[in-house]
Formats: structure tokens, sequence, C-alpha cells
């Protein structure tokens, strides 16, 4: 058995235990009670945060930008720690799950390996490169998995994608399209916010970043235009430069849409045998699926909606990106889509566009 302890317990902390567990509502105390683990050879047994209404069990505070707000637990099965330091302490944990603001993920990490602890810790790894670096090299140093939770590739759409272009099932992949876009949001109130969150190229177009790599292999070079602010990426059209001179793979992300966009995703793949497209995003508050995943074949010229794997519970990419966490810890081999390294270079990849930006001209991925 996994057992886990989560550090931190703002809106990622709550997903993370959320997809971790089942629960069941008692009516006497009005508390939800963990009633089994979703995971298969893992479970949470511990938490820590300085907040003790929170480690009381009221969570009803936290709310994200999806997904429910917080609710009242009962958390008398789990072990609470006011100091994280306790935690890593705790000889009955074998995965840390790392829920910090961004600028915090280095030194827990660090820490959380000396203490011979594997990591999984929210993306991004880290706005600071030199930091990612360090991160990568004291796991590897130390012998225990670096994971980075990058959610993307757990949803069913990308799940599918990332599925038929691996089998080889449609032939070669020949081009691809991405798409990420945000409004700014409410709780980016100043600079300071924008430059801790490695601005929107980091905080939201890493995923694509991260997906296209693991999808495709690291891109050479990278060719960009679109608009910095202090140095960082607040929109960018990205033209990955791959080795194979047909390879045409391309994104779109930023924070410069209308606040009545408030988030949209989807992509275009053409394959040998076939094209798969998906677009959804919520459009004046309302979430709307423009193109459902679709399947276009060349046999037959078949038009499909494939079945997606999985249910559509608000967590459940979340549970599935524990699953393969704990799965890895387990079989002793990290997840390529969790890797450490493989977070790392998609931040290579997002100051190399940056670097693209500022000089006009096409960037190399060192």
């Amino acid at each position: 058995m996994v057992r886990i302890g989560i550090i931190g317990l703002g809106f990622m902390g709550m997903t993370h235990f959320e997809g971790a567990n089942r629960f069941k509502d008692d009516p006497k105390s009005g508390r939800r009670r963990i009633a089994g683990s979703k995971l298969k050879n893992g479970k949470v047994t511990a938490i820590a945060t300085r907040d003790q209404k929170k480690l009381d069990g009221d969570w009803r505070s936290i709310q994200g930008n999806f997904g429910p707000p917080g609710a009242l637990n009962d958390l008398s099965t789990i072990k609470t720690y006011a100091d994280y330091h306790q935690l890593l302490a705790d000889p009955d944990i074998d995965l840390v799950d790392v829920c910090l603001p961004v600028e915090q993920h280095e030194q827990v990490a660090l820490e959380a390996i000396k203490a011979g602890k594997n990591v999984i810790v929210e993306k991004p790894i880290s706005v600071d490169l030199k930091a990612a670096n360090r991160m990568v090299a004291a796991a590897e140093k130390a012998n225990v998995q670096l994971m980075v939770a990058h959610v993307l590739p757990f949803f069913p759409e990308f799940d599918f994608a990332m599925s038929a272009v691996t089998s080889g099932k449609y032939g070669k992949l020949k081009a691809a399209h991405f798409r990420r876009v945000i409004a700014p949001p409410a709780w980016s109130t100043s600079l300071s916010d924008f430059r801790n969150a490695g601005g929107w190229g980091v905080d939201l177009h890493i995923h694509d970043n991260h997906f296209i790599s693991t999808l495709c292999g690291v891109p050479t070079e990278v060719f960009s235009r679109g608009t910095l602010v202090e140095g960082f990426v607040n929109h960018v059209h990205s033209n990955y430069v791959y080795d194979d001179p047909e390879l045409a793979v391309s994104c779109v992300s930023g924070g410069i849409a209308a606040q009545g966009l408030a988030f949209a995703h989807g992509f275009e793949l053409f394959l040998e045998e076939a094209t798969i497209a998906f677009s959804a995003g919520t459009y004046d508050g309302e979430w709307k699926v423009d193109r459902a995943l679709t399947l276009i074949t060349n046999k037959g010229r078949k038009v499909t909606t494939p079945k997606l794997k999985g249910d559509s519970e608000w967590c459940a990419a979340f549970t599935a990106e524990l699953q393969a966490a704990v799965d890895g810890v387990s079989s002793g081999k990290t997840p390529e889509m969790l890797s450490g390294a493989m977070a790392r270079d998609a931040l290579k990849l997002c100051y190399a566009e940056a670097k693209s930006i500022a000089s006009g001209r096409i960037a190399k991925v060192s």
C-alpha cells in the first residue's frame, strides 16, 4: 500500500484529496467521512496545513475555478500535522504530495527528497529553471521519484489523443494544433501575482508544452510571436521545430481573451489515416463543448464520437493522475507523463518561447 501525505490544503490540495477518496455523508455530525480510497494499492493517510480550521475538517473556505466548494469533513482516520516537517518525518508516508504555491515547491520538495520520500509536486515544477534542475538532480542522487502533477494527459479527450498517436493505430502524426486561452482572471490583481505564476506562458501554456513534448518529443527549436510583460509571456503563438521537417506542430495560448471567454482549449491532430478534433470552453459563464471529441478516418470517410474512458466526476482526471503516481511508486518506474525531467523540459520550452518573442527569431530549446 502506497501511503500518501498531502502538504498544503488550498484548492489543489483539496482536489487531490477529493480525487483520492470516496465519501459518505454522516447526517448526525453534518460532516462527510471517508468511506474508502478510489486508488488501487494507495490511499491518503496524512495531511499538513497551518490552518487549524482545515485541520479540524472545515474546508468550506476553499473554492477554485472549477468543481464544488470545500465541505465539512470527518478527518478522524487521517493524521493531521500543523507543521509539514512532522509529515516528512512520518515513517509511514511513502509519497509526499506537495500542493503549495509554486514559489514553495523547491524548498519542500528538496526537504522531502532529503527525508527519503518519493514526491509528486503540483505543476509547474517551478518558475525558476535552475530550481527545476536542482530538484531533478536531487531526486536522481537520492534514488527517489520526483513526479510533477501535469494532469492534462489524464483528461479523457487528451488521453484518447495520446493513445491514438502512440499506438500507431492511425499511422504517423503529420501535424497538430493546440489552443489554451483565458480571460485575465479575477485572482490575478497585480504584477506580483503574474510574476509568481511565471506569466501565462508558464501557469497556463506549460500544459500544452508538456503535452506536446510527451506526444511528439521535446522540439529542438521554437519560433514564437506574442506579447511579453516584464519578460514573461502574456500571449503566444508558437511553431515547434523538429528534426522531422514534415512534422508541423503549433499552439496558441495566453490570457488576453475578453471576459466572456473565461477559458477554452482544444486540439486538431492530423494523422496519416485519421483526423482527431476537440474544442470546448466557458463562454459567458457556461461550459460549452463546441466540438466533442471527433474521430474522422479515411476508411469510408467515417466520422465518430469515440467512447471515452473514465467517469464524469469533476475530479476524475486527478484520480487517474494519482493512480499513475501510486503505480509508479509501486513499480519503481516513474510514468513518463509525470516525469520531473519532462516537467523541467516543458519549462525550458516556455523560456525558449519568451526568448523567441523577445528576439523575433527562432530560439533553441537548450
